[in-house]
């Protein structure tokens, strides 16, 4: 039986109502709120900061430590990897247990991962110390949400949802700045692309433990492993398989049809053992609520979407236009700027008038549109018409991540909260996982038929470089290459990353379209009350 401490009742006003303090007291100022959350966002920028930070530095990395093109592809999908198959445990734990003690043990997960990542000598060891990081960052990314709808109600989270994307703008283009920035800089060197979190992890620690106060609620535990080990098992093979399909064997193989085989296996099991289990890691009843399906679909495909304009802009700016890493980042400000400037204005909109839906269907359209135009773009095309591509798809993609995650939290009761919320989360990340893997196979296909077309207009001589080193997704060294070859491998690379980007819209119209059958429900002040 559920039971609480005596500062909050179980499912009542005082541990989830509207803006209220969690000791069940009087209702939180906006200055107690925020210093409450300050430790949580912080957190949760050095979280998303570790995903985005080795964009930049990646090649420097990899030929460091000796790995080849299968390294690299893992060293980002590895993280993606680990906090996609952990967010919806994390989420079940914070159902479960403290939620501050999770949030702090997700941060010194991260910190390890990142101490002995940046000691590696090995491109083994790194991939393995970026799932451990990708299991701390999974963490933060699904209590995050959970921490803010235990404090504050679906009526204000709105304004405080705003905040949280802000800071996920800022940590999802800010990190490949700084990555740039790190690289770039002698005495620093790419290590401290995973050092430079850590400081901030431990002022996060503190300011947690002395700010984030919410009752303990005290249940008996049953943490479904079951579940937790068949839901990652069959998303990891699924990415396995879309990371190496095409380079390692063929898309129509039969390792294809054994890995997708049993990931759909995996996933049946999965369903079976959560439809009996007494406590199960995601409430397949959840899914009886049409919003949380439909939220939990428009999130899989803004993940793919979100995720492709993260990883391929550095790839962009590097490899087709020739900037150093730290103008890469630079370059990519109109996005954040846009994605900064949405969600914080959407967020104290619907504070105030208690609509979201518009938001979402709006985000969509801009989104889609973004995209589309950026599916366009080439090596030479003017860099304020790229600026405000980006722009447009940040405006959108501002407008509909928290909010999705919002409309689900607004029709779930308080102990379906966590798995709830962890639900939009897990898609999303599982869609930014596998669109990067996906896209990333599309992108090494499509550059390698550019370089062989453009060398063979060359002349013979040109000819007989092949596809230039650009095979099985190869990078090539563009300061190495003679004019006419350079200028062949920088079209090809604008021309492919604008393929990913045109392949990635049909991906947002989805997310629109079943937006725009998701029932707007307008926001409640407290979590009691019916929607």
């Amino acid at each position: 039986m559920a039971t609480t401490t005596p500062s909050g009742v179980r499912g009542g006003h005082a541990e989830h109502g509207g803006a209220d303090a969690p000791d069940g007291g009087a209702p939180m100022t906006h200055r107690q709120i925020m210093e409450a959350l300050s430790g949580l966002l912080l957190g949760m920028f050095v979280a998303i900061l570790s995903s985005t930070i080795v964009s930049n530095a990646l090649p420097e990395i990899i030929g460091d430590l000796g790995g080849g093109q299968s390294a690299y592809t893992w060293v980002v999908t590895a993280s993606l990897l680990a906090m996609t198959a952990t967010t919806p445990l994390w989420g079940k734990l914070a159902d479960l247990f403290s939620k501050k003690l999770l949030v702090q043990l997700a941060l010194i997960v991260y910190v390890l991962g990142s101490v002995v990542a940046g000691l590696s000598t090995s491109s083994g060891m790194l991939i393995a110390c970026r799932v451990v990081q990708g299991i701390g960052v999974g963490g933060l990314s699904a209590l995050a949400q959970i921490v803010m709808a235990a404090m504050i109600s679906p009526r204000e989270r709105g304004r405080y949802s705003g905040y949280l994307g802000a800071t996920f703008a800022v940590a999802t283009v800010g990190g490949p700045l700084l990555g740039g920035v790190i690289t770039d800089t002698d005495w620093l060197g790419w290590r401290w692309c995973f050092y430079v979190g850590v400081p901030f992890a431990v002022v996060a620690l503190v300011v947690l433990q002395k700010t984030l106060k919410l009752p303990v609620v005290k249940r008996e535990v049953t943490v479904d492993w079951w579940g937790a080990s068949l839901i990652s098992a069959s998303v990891s093979l699924l990415l396995v398989w879309v990371t190496f399909a095409g380079d390692k064997y063929a898309w129509a193989s039969w390792q294809t049809a054994a890995m997708v085989g049993g990931s759909v296996a995996l996933g049946a099991l999965f369903v079976l053992v959560e439809s009996r289990a007494s406590d199960p890691i995601i409430p397949l009843r959840l899914f009886r609520n049409r919003t949380i399906t439909l939220a939990s679909l428009a999130s899989l495909f803004v993940g793919v979407a979100m995720f492709a304009g993260t990883v391929f802009f550095s790839q962009y700016f590097q490899l087709a236009r020739g900037e150093s890493p730290t103008m890469s980042g630079v370059l990519t400000i109109p996005m954040i700027g846009g994605l900064f400037v949405s969600s914080t204005v959407s967020g104290l909109v619907i504070t105030r008038t208690g609509r979201w839906k518009a938001w979402l269907v709006g985000g969509g359209v801009l989104v889609t549109a973004g995209l589309g135009l950026l599916g366009g773009i080439r090596y030479d095309t003017p860099y304020w018409h790229v600026a405000v591509f980006m722009a447009v798809m940040g405006l959108g993609i501002g407008m509909m991540m928290q909010n999705l995650v919002l409309c689900t939290q607004n029709q779930v009761p308080p102990q379906d909260l966590g798995a709830a919320s962890s639900v939009v989360t897990f898609f999303r990340s599982l869609g930014g996982a596998v669109g990067v893997s996906a896209l990333g196979a599309v992108l090494g296909t499509k550059v390698t038929d550019y370089v062989g077309e453009g060398l063979r207009k060359l002349g013979p001589e040109a000819a007989a470089l092949g596809h230039g080193g650009t095979g099985g997704g190869g990078i090539p060294d563009l300061d190495a290459l003679p004019e006419p070859v350079r200028l062949v491998m920088e079209d090809a690379y604008g021309h492919g990353v604008g393929d990913v980007f045109l392949y990635s819209a049909p991906f947002a119209l989805l997310a629109l379209l079943v937006t725009l059958f998701i029932k707007e429900v307008a926001l409640r002040t407290h979590h009691g009350e019916e929607g």
